[in-house]
C-alpha cells in the first residue's frame, strides 16, 4: 500500500515546522537523547526527527506522545482552541432574539376554561 501525501496549507506547515522547532529545544533544553524520547514515547528515532521537523504525516497523538515523553508537556494541547473568539462571534451572530415573549402557563389555562 502506497503512502498518502498529505496535502497541507503553507501556513499550516509553518505552524508546524514552528512546533517542531520547539519540541526540539525543549528536549535540548531538557538534555533528553532523542533515543530516549522515542523510548519513551513508543516510537522510533526516525519519528522523533520528524516531528522535530513538523512533518503532517505524524498523527496528532504521536506529537501528542513526544510532548508527554518530555515531562509532562502534553497537558498543554488541552490549551489548543480554548479561546476559539471567531467561533464565538459567529454562534453569538446565529442566535435569534424571540419575535414573542413565549405565553405564560396562567393564559393556557384560562384559554383552556374559555375564560
Amino acid at each position: 500500500m502506497a503512502a498518502r501525501k498529505v496535502v497541507i496549507m503553507p501556513k499550516t506547515q509553518e505552524y508546524l515546522s514552528k512546533l517542531g522547532e520547539q519540541i526540539k529545544l525543549a528536549r535540548l533544553r531538557r538534555k533528553i537523547s532523542v533515543a530516549l524520547v522515542a523510548e519513551r514515547a513508543g516510537v522510533s528515532r526516525a519519528t522523533i526527527w520528524s516531528v522535530e521537523k513538523g512533518s503532517p504525516s505524524v498523527a496528532i497523538g504521536i506529537y501528542a506522545a513526544v510532548l508527554h515523553a518530555l515531562n509532562g508537556m502534553d497537558k498543554d494541547l488541552i490549551l489548543i482552541a480554548k479561546d476559539d473568539e471567531l467561533g464565538r462571534k459567529l454562534q453569538d451572530l446565529d442566535i435569534m432574539p424571540k419575535k414573542r415573549a413565549p405565553r405564560r402557563k396562567m393564559d393556557d389555562e384560562q384559554d383552556n376554561m374559555g375564560v
